[in-house]
């Protein structure tokens, strides 16, 4: 199958608020409310779609018919720990139809170059534990797992 990588615009805004689920679609942990891990992503993307925030980029992978089928987004930020000039990969969802398809790949390799080209030496990125598929892309990616977030429900 063939697809285009480019940058999102505001009449995409539909088709990507659909694929954000999908960033919960693996065994949640049990306290945890599935929707609370995209909804921040979708409140970021409809500001950035509207240029309501600055230095967040989102790519959209679309079909022959400019349809769609994935979406990643990040924000240039200094890294957590050097602060030095650093990307954070926001979120990244491909439509199930479209899923090993290698889009994935290709728009994680995409935002890594655009936030190379804007001056980031890194990009960092957050996963569930329990997220064996997206851990299994991130390593194939390139990415080390490095810190482990605590959590403790009160």
């Amino acid at each position: 199958m063939s697809y285009t990588i480019r940058a999102a615009t505001l009449s995409d805004e539909q088709n990507l608020m659909q694929l954000l689920p999908r960033l919960a679609e693996f065994e949640v942990p049990n306290n945890r409310n599935p929707k609370d891990l995209w909804f921040g992503d979708s409140e970021l993307l409809k500001k950035a779609l509207r240029g309501a925030v600055d230095n967040t980029d989102i790519l959209v992978a679309t079909d022959a018919h400019d349809n769609a089928i994935a979406v990643a987004m990040y924000t240039l930020k200094p890294e957590l720990l050097s602060s030095a000039p650093s990307a954070h990969l926001e979120a990244i969802a491909v439509h199930p139809e479209h899923a090993r398809n290698g889009i994935a790949r290709q728009l994680i390799d995409a935002c890594s170059g655009g936030a190379r080209r804007q001056g980031a030496t890194c990009m960092s990125l957050n996963v569930f534990s329990s997220n064996v598929r997206a851990r299994a892309l991130y390593k194939a990616c390139g990415f080390d797992e490095e810190l482990v977030r605590c959590y403790k429900p009160l």
